[in-house]
């Protein structure tokens, strides 16, 4: 089967002026095919100035709407409700001393983690980065296990031991949670391996086709190594494997465009033979329809795709972050064209649900969020003895001693004068 054709345009957010100042535009990219993007040379262009999306003065007029049903636009909208309170939730909490630590809030930016995630199956794979809370939840990770976690509690999804910047859950195939930038990538990369070696040597394929993984990381990853590297090695294998850029603009307090020579990211695929994709990532259904190609494209077994998600978080860095750097009118700017609140719209113009219903889900999910937090709150710290675990191959080895016991439990271990 053969891949479907997008034109760029169509995914392109709508033109308005960014915070840089007098720049010019880059003009629109042409329609393009998946297909003949892997062979299509990269443009180089004579200035390179902004990203292509919504610096845009001529872009074509949007396309119609992909079609969802009632039921698909109401699990995108109940997604999206739950990480965006689950992530004011966290704040709060934060400010009263419930979560150490750093703690990067996903405000923004839900389109492109429902629009993707929601689109796989139980047995494909994320990997995310520190900002990971509302993958996990899209992943299926119960908000409970989430706030517990956050809370450094004993019934965390990981038992309290990774905090806000390392979720992880077996059961979900959610495989982390990565602090540093670029660190998931070559994990994504080999679990994308070990699908295609099930599928093709252990012939235990599902009937879909491949598992996919999808490895999130942001716009400052791109110029790590191991961005480079590992798009060489998906494309060369073929693997079912997509590499999600949420580009939010900022790494941290640089902007991208003084941080890149072509802040065009999209355009690093086809320069390893793959399809290179730019999408608004603050409309959920453009991010859909592109993940559902992507995605399909991987299980048949046709290799990597680069989509570059151009998208914004309302929030600080971290909720360290004064978020002094960015303009105001950039933020007003992206604020006015909120996700939720544009799905939102959506859903009541097209009849596919009342705003009374949209509410009921609007409180369901309040109903979630504080009784998560109940719970955290109500959830025991961790033993002392689970200091070691997962520290040491070996059961055996230094974290435990001849009688069997932690020495960390010992009195004196701390004091470092336990024999060891």
């Amino acid at each position: 089967m053969a891949a479907a054709s997008f034109t760029a345009a169509k995914f392109l957010a709508p033109a308005a002026a960014r915070s840089g100042g007098d720049r010019a535009p880059f003009p629109a990219p042409s329609a393009f095919s998946m297909r003949s993007l892997r062979h299509r040379p990269a443009r180089r262009l004579s200035s390179v100035l902004a990203v292509s999306s919504d610096v845009l003065k001529a872009a074509p007029a949007a396309a119609a709407y992909p079609a969802v049903t009632r039921e698909e636009a109401l699990e995108l909208y109940e997604d999206m409700i739950l990480g965006r309170n689950f992530e004011d939730m966290c704040a709060q909490m934060y400010y009263r001393g419930k979560m150490f630590g750093f703690v990067h809030l996903y405000n923004g930016q839900e389109a492109v983690s429902t629009g993707f995630i929601k689109q796989l199956n139980q047995p494909d794979c994320v990997v995310s980065t520190y900002r990971d809370h509302v993958h996990a939840l899209s992943k299926g990770v119960p908000a409970r296990a989430v706030m517990a976690e956050l809370f450094g509690k004993a019934t965390g999804c990981c038992r309290g031991q990774g905090g806000s910047m390392h979720m992880f859950s077996e059961p979900h195939n959610l495989l982390g949670g990565f602090a540093f930038i670029g660190e998931g990538i070559p994990v994504a990369t080999g679990a994308a391996f070990a699908a295609k070696y099930r599928h093709e040597v252990l012939k235990q394929s599902s009937p879909d086709g491949l598992d996919v993984t999808l490895a999130f990381f942001g716009d400052g990853t791109c110029n790590n190594g191991q961005f480079f590297e590992c798009l060489n090695m998906a494309q060369l294998w073929k693997l079912p494997i997509i590499f999600v850029v949420e580009n939010n603009l900022w790494a941290i307090g640089m902007s991208h465009l003084r941080s890149t020579s072509d802040p065009e990211i999209w355009k690093k695929g086809p320069a390893f033979g793959m399809p290179g994709v730019h999408v608004d990532g603050m409309d959920v259904l453009k991010v859909r329809e592109v993940a559902k190609e992507a995605i399909d494209r991987a299980r048949r077994g046709e290799g990597p795709t680069l989509v570059e998600c151009e998208t914004y978080r309302f929030r600080g860095h971290s909720l360290a972050d004064p978020d002094e750097l960015r303009r105001p009118d950039e933020k007003s700017h992206y604020a006015a064209r909120d996700p939720i609140t544009s799905l939102k719209k959506y859903i009541i113009e097209q009849n596919l649900a009342s705003e009374a219903e949209l509410k009921n889900i609007e409180k369901k999910i309040d109903d979630v969020v504080e009784e998560a937090v109940e719970f955290a709150d109500a959830s025991p710290l961790p033993p002392r003895s689970q200091l070691l675990e997962n520290v040491f191959a070996d059961p055996k080895g230094f974290g435990i001693g001849p009688d069997g016991k932690y020495r960390c439990e010992d009195p004196k271990f701390t004091q470092g004068t336990a024999q060891v």
